[in-house]
């Protein structure tokens, strides 16, 4: 089972469409091929290196002890079930998610928002297409959409992820 990351305080909020069976397993989101958490490292976010996440144990106990409380990052997914594709998933399922993650978002105000793939904005947003990169503030929260961390070029990514950690760090200032 995975125990999201959210609270008061969060610079970044990732969310993700729904757990892989490995990810939910180790407890830990994006940790079935971990390149999201090597992507946050090699983008600044994280001062861990990639062979320190690497390790099941290192990365649970750093995503369970230390992301939100040092580096005010969180983690929720918009489905909970876990598989091991997004075509298995019915678009009923997001709605509970969509309401729970929306009611993150407006409670506990993250100064950005980062929907990890357009699969995932699509699902909580009800929309039937988006593009990459900014989209309309939710309450107090800037929204962005990435392109998941699994597929194409890793620069397109970690420019993604400087760009909207720059983001969060000029908000942060004002």
């Amino acid at each position: 089972m995975i125990k999201y990351q959210v609270g008061y305080g969060l610079k970044i909020l990732f969310i993700g469409v729904n757990p892989h069976p490995g990810s939910y397993r180790r407890g830990v989101p994006f940790s079935n091929n971990k390149m999201f958490w090597y992507l946050l490292s090699a983008a600044g976010l994280l001062d861990e290196p990639r062979e320190f996440l690497k390790d099941d144990t290192n990365l649970k106990n750093f995503y369970l002890y230390k992301l939100k409380k040092v580096y005010h990052i969180g983690i929720s997914n918009v489905v909970p079930r876990q598989t091991r594709s997004t075509t298995e998933l019915k678009k009923e399922e997001a709605i509970p998610g969509r309401k729970r993650v929306l009611s993150e978002i407006i409670k506990y105000k993250p100064l950005v928002v980062c929907f990890v793939g357009k699969i995932t904005y699509l699902l909580f947003s009800r929309l039937s297409k988006a593009s990459y990169g900014w989209q309309d503030d939710i309450g107090t929260s800037k929204i962005y959409v990435m392109h998941p961390p699994h597929r194409g070029a890793a620069e397109v990514r970690i420019k993604e992820l400087k760009e909207i950690d720059a983001a969060a760090q000029k908000i942060n200032q004002t």
